[in-house]
């Protein structure tokens, strides 16, 4: 709820700002949650207004090590005695929630109607002006209908806040973010309000911060900063694409209006919105939104727009989410989908990167999180590059080469040359066939200067970042990992979804921390208590280039400087990989990898040898 409150508390004017939660579980143990927020934001609001707070998100004011009041109430007696009462009511707020959720997992549907609440206090007959308008939405769902994921989620929410409120500019937060700088939207709105390119402005994305990181212990890369280095650089490929949460969008470029004509028949908006007359009027910028100045739930015509509007089956048979309009649900990563189609359309988007970060949140600080988040982020590139959406057929005629080539970074196909290097020249070794040129010959420099040039450049990137040599060192450990684990499963669940063998279902990323999984990730200690599907095949792939470069110590020093440059292929694995022979070998607390793994691992990696030297011999 803290995600809740935040972003009820920008600092943007409250009768223009709107807050709808989307709960696809429809849990009344959720609405429960928001009708306690709603009632603490009534006195957390005028109190951090009144006293300037920089930190909006309550959890984060009340465990602050630095005052988040201005300056000028520093010592103020007043100041003092309203943080008391605020702190207590908070402490009661949390003591609630706690007590309502206790049978949370009970109370989550699959299958359960729509319902749209305006939360307000039952007991006053108008809605307060300084509150901003808050709304609690549970899309339809039913077992036999398609939900889209979080694509579908999305998309309700589109549709009824059109009904409701109408912004022309909407902010995706996801729950495990929370609204870190009150003045995000105001930053927003400059960029939006600048003359010169408010007009080709879709979107503005802000990168997504952590407030659990550990920066010396950040051993699982969750911070991404190579991903988010990757963005500052795509200014003049019309910007970035959306990163699933942290950007305002403009709805015109959601809704793909600036490309209906005038004199356009009302069964081809149909086509495109939906049968919902009441929401293809409010497409257009003269439309009032119908909600009530009271802003009480609504009722009668608006009510059953809404049932409609959020129905499962709302988007069957038009394009909405398809072609012309709305968050793309072709696959599970939407957000990118979504940028291909608009930034080929023409919008261009903004990547804003302030000194104090706009959004903070919570990343996954364990082995097997790490690894189901990267599943599922290279299955969508996947999908979409198996798909009529592929960048470089569907973007290249529509925008740049370059820019194509950008969206065209598809993960799962790192499993080509990875497994590749990591199989082949160990085979070649042990047989004593070389691969690369002799340490004496000319050519060898070329190789060499391939390699150390690539690894000189990673690091200046980690260093013009100001992270440290040993940042740069476990970001190609979690890079191998993720080509050794999510890649593989990605690429063949995509495949196998594509032939049509396999359907594809959205995993989450645990949003609970476990304490000692917390306790490992501080001590910066990795955790394998992953499912052995992912932790398989990134054992036996090391326990395969260990034993093939001890077998193959003595052809090395027999055949000198041929086998030379051969041998660093697996040493160089083994020695940046040296976590997974520590976790196999000298662990012995619960976060170890495994018995059982181990010892599968080594029987598959008998076999990749066994394959591998039958295709060598025959």
């Amino acid at each position: 709820m803290n995600t809740v409150i935040s972003a009820m508390s920008l600092d943007y004017p409250p009768d223009k700002l709107s807050v709808y939660l989307s709960d696809d579980g429809g849990s009344y143990v959720t609405l429960y949650a928001v009708h306690e927020a709603w009632k603490f934001a009534r006195l957390w609001i005028p109190f951090c207004r009144k006293y300037e707070l920089k930190f909006r998100c309550p959890e984060s004011y009340f465990s602050a090590d630095e005052e988040s009041a201005d300056e000028k109430f520093t010592g103020c007696s007043e100041f003092a005695a309203d943080r008391k009462i605020i702190e207590k009511k908070y402490a009661e707020f949390q003591e609630a929630l706690e007590k309502n959720s206790v049978n949370a997992n009970a109370s989550y549907s699959r299958n359960h109607p729509s319902r749209i609440v305006v939360i307000t206090d039952a007991n006053k007959d108008s809605y307060p002006k300084e509150m901003p308008l808050l709304v609690y939405v549970a899309r339809e769902k039913r077992p036999d209908h398609h939900h889209h994921f979080k694509a579908g989620a999305l998309n309700v929410m589109l549709r009824v806040s059109a009904l409701m409120s109408n912004a022309p500019y909407f902010l995706v937060l996801d729950c495990d973010m929370y609204c870190h700088d009150p003045s995000s939207a105001r930053q927003a709105m400059c960029i939006y309000l600048d003359y010169e390119i408010s007009a080709q402005i879709g979107w503005v994305q802000f990168p997504q911060k952590f407030h659990n990181i550990i920066s010396e212990h950040d051993i699982y890369d969750s911070g991404h900063n190579s991903d988010w280095r990757g963005l500052q650089g795509v200014d003049g490929l019309r910007g970035p694409m959306m990163c699933g949460s942290n950007f305002f969008m403009r709805r015109e470029a959601i809704y793909g209006t600036d490309r209906i004509q005038k004199d356009i028949h009302l069964k081809q908006l149909k086509k495109s919105f939906g049968s919902s007359n009441e929401f293809i009027r409010s497409i257009y910028k003269n439309y009032k939104p119908q909600l009530p100045e009271d802003r009480q739930n609504p009722v009668g015509p608006l009510q059953n727009e809404l049932q409609l509007l959020s129905s499962c089956t709302y988007d069957n048979d038009t394009e909405w989410g398809k072609e012309a309009s709305g968050i793309h649900i072709y696959t599970v990563s939407e957000d990118m989908v979504t940028s291909l189609v608009l930034h080929s359309r023409g919008w261009r988007s903004a990547y804003v990167d302030p000194a104090r970060p706009c959004f903070l949140g919570v990343c996954p600080t364990n082995l097997n999180d790490m690894l189901v988040q990267q599943t599922r982020w290279a299955l969508g590139a996947m999908q979409i590059a198996l798909s009529r959406f592929s960048p470089l057929i569907y973007g290249g005629l529509r925008m740049s080469i370059l820019q194509s080539m950008f969206y065209a970074q598809v993960g799962s196909l790192y499993i080509v040359p990875v497994c590749g290097l990591a199989i082949i020249p160990q085979i070649c070794l042990l047989y004593g066939i070389p691969l690369y040129p002799k340490v004496s010959d000319p050519f060898f420099v070329l190789f060499a200067f391939i390699f150390i040039s690539s690894q000189c450049k990673h690091v200046q990137e980690v260093f013009s970042y100001g992270d440290s040599f040993r940042h740069a060192i476990i970001e190609l450990r979690v890079w191998m990992m993720r080509s050794g684990a999510s890649y593989v499963y990605a690429f063949w669940e995509a495949i196998m979804e594509w032939i049509g063998l396999h359907k594809t279902n959205f995993v989450l990323t645990g949003k609970v921390v476990d304490k000692e999984q917390a306790k490992l990730y501080e001590q910066g200690i990795y955790d394998f208590q992953a499912t052995p599907l992912l932790l398989v095949p990134m054992c036996s792939l090391y326990i395969f280039n260990l034993a093939t470069f001890i077998i193959g110590i003595p052809m090395i020093f027999h055949k000198g400087d041929e086998l030379l440059a051969q041998a660093v292929s697996p040493l160089f694995g083994i020695i940046v990989n040296y976590h997974l022979f520590e976790g196999m070998v000298f662990r012995k607390d619960s976060g170890r990898v495994a018995p059982s793994v181990a010892l599968l691992s080594v029987a598959i990696s008998a076999v990749i040898f066994c394959c591998g030297s039958l295709l060598l011999l025959y």
